[in-house]
């Protein structure tokens, strides 16, 4: 029976582990990306911090806004950017000026950064009642003073509104569970499904549907299971089917012996019985040919006993093979030599041949004499008066080659696929009496079985042939004699 189909070791890049460990990392990175995104997408939160650092931090964010873009609308852009800080004014070396807010600048104030960029700043009179002096920082454009920044006196803004902060967290919240709701589902959901349906599979072999099979997908450990499944249920398939060919066997067997032990069973107790009776008188003859008879099946039933006995052995394996070289020309000739005389009588013709290759056998002598013997009693028996029996041996390629041949009447052809069973009946052309147990070709091809070999039968009208295949031993395949010890066969 064969073993389980091999399973591919699964690549290191289409490990589900490393699927999973991408796939989170992937989905890790794009929620930081979308993260940044979001938060590129709010307002530029208000300024804190000291009235000097405030407008520092403004004229250097303008001066590299123009430089980047020297037409760039400096109104918009502080609306933009500074909605939510303290009003903040821009005040350019052409008298415009910009602001996050929609208070106008004063006058005295815009006059005093004009002044403050013409450097006569000290002429200028502000109105400095204010509880905080303004203050102003450059802003430049190409290496030159382009306007300042002016942060008027005014109290520092408070804190964002209440709940605007929570606000602000809750749509990233939103946004974070959301994606790791759809990245749990596109990383584990089909692992999830191959999964389910490996154990479907796997409920329904431990219910006995032998027909359960997990679907193959992909190249992960999961397909690999999946796999190793089917074939696991592929071996105890395989096993099951095993197991009721052989419970069938063993009934069919059961019944045949039987049948064959009833036949010669009741023959004998119906003489036995007559010869017991008291009111039937028998001549000396006629009880004479009876014993002969019960005589004839008991030998009949004790051969086919072991023959049962024999066949069971060497199935099982029980029986141990003297495995060793002999002559199979020298073999051949004890077969011709026991049924010389009946050969004789019946003017069968008997041709031997062996190929000088093939002299030399290795293989358990007296039970390969045991299927030739068998062979050639059948052909015998099925070969009518003056016919041919030929027995010959061959060497082809890596194989040892024996045939029996007759030229018989032949077998049917829808008999020819169970010659080989245990009790089949062939019909009445090829049975012409009731001798043998019916197990000489099933033990034979059990024999050459245990050998490694092959027995096959071809036949039609005129002719039967009986062919035996045995694996070369190694040396013998190479040409060399074999390293066996010799045996007087």
């Amino acid at each position: 029976m064969a073993g389980p189909a091999a399973v591919p070791l699964v690549r290191w890049y289409r490990s589900l582990y490393f699927r999973i460990g991408v796939g989170f990392v992937t989905f890790v990175f794009g929620l930081l990306l979308l993260q940044e995104l979001f938060l590129a997408m709010r307002p530029r939160p208000p300024l804190r911090g000291a009235p000097n650092t405030v407008v520092a931090l403004v004229a250097a964010d303008l001066t590299l806004a123009l430089s980047n873009d020297p037409r760039l609308d400096i109104d918009a852009y502080l609306k933009r950017q500074y909605a939510q800080s303290q009003p903040i004014y821009t005040v350019m070396k052409n008298g415009t000026v910009a602001s996050n807010r929609s208070v106008p600048l004063a006058d005295d104030l815009r006059r005093y950064a004009m002044a403050i960029m013409s450097g006569r700043a000290e002429n200028v009179q502000v109105d400095r009642t204010a509880p905080m002096t303004f203050v102003t920082a450059p802003v430049q454009m190409g290496g030159t003073l382009a306007g300042v920044v002016l942060l008027p006196p005014g109290p520092p803004p408070g804190p964002p509104p209440h709940g605007l902060d929570r606000l602000t967290i809750l749509p990233s919240t939103i946004l974070l569970v959301g994606l790791t709701v759809i990245a749990a589902a596109v990383i584990f959901e089909p692992v999830r499904r191959r999964m389910q349906a490996l154990r479907s599979a796997t409920q329904r072999l431990g219910a006995g549907d032998f027909t359960a099979r997990a679907p193959v997908s992909g190249f992960d450990e999961v397909a690999e299971l999946s796999a190793t499944f089917n074939a696991m249920a592929d071996e105890l398939t395989a096993r099951d089917e095993a197991l009721r060919r052989s419970d069938l066997l063993r009934r069919q067997m059961l019944a045949d012996v039987s049948h064959e032990l009833k036949t010669p069973l009741a023959a004998m107790r119906g003489y036995v019985e007559t010869l017991h009776r008291d009111d039937i008188t028998l001549d000396a003859e006629t009880r004479e040919r009876y014993f002969q008879i019960l005589e004839r099946e008991t030998d009949r039933l004790d051969r086919l006993v072991k023959d049962l006995l024999d066949l069971a052995r060497v199935e099982s394996g029980a029986t141990a093979f003297d495995i060793r070289v002999f002559a199979i020309e020298r073999l051949f000739e004890h077969v011709v030599h026991r049924h010389e005389q009946a050969c004789r009588q019946r003017r069968v013709t008997v041709r031997v041949h062996v190929d000088d290759a093939a002299d030399q056998m290795v293989a358990d002598p007296h039970r390969i004499e045991q299927v030739i013997e068998n062979l050639f009693a059948n052909a015998l028996r099925h070969t009518p008066d003056d016919g041919l029996i030929e027995l010959a041996a061959r060497v082809d390629g890596t194989q040892y080659v024996l045939t029996v041949a007759d030229s018989g009447s032949g077998i049917a052809k829808e008999h020819l696929p169970y010659v080989f069973e245990r009790f089949y009946k062939v019909d009445a052309s090829r049975r012409k009496d009731s001798e043998g147990s019916g197990l000489g070709l099933s033990i034979g091809k059990a024999i050459v079985d245990r050998h490694g070999g092959t027995m096959a039968v071809d036949s039609r009208a005129g002719r039967t042939v009986f062919t035996m295949r045995f694996p070369l031993a190694r040396d013998e395949a190479a040409g060399e004699p074999p390293q066996v010890a010799s045996t007087n066969l």
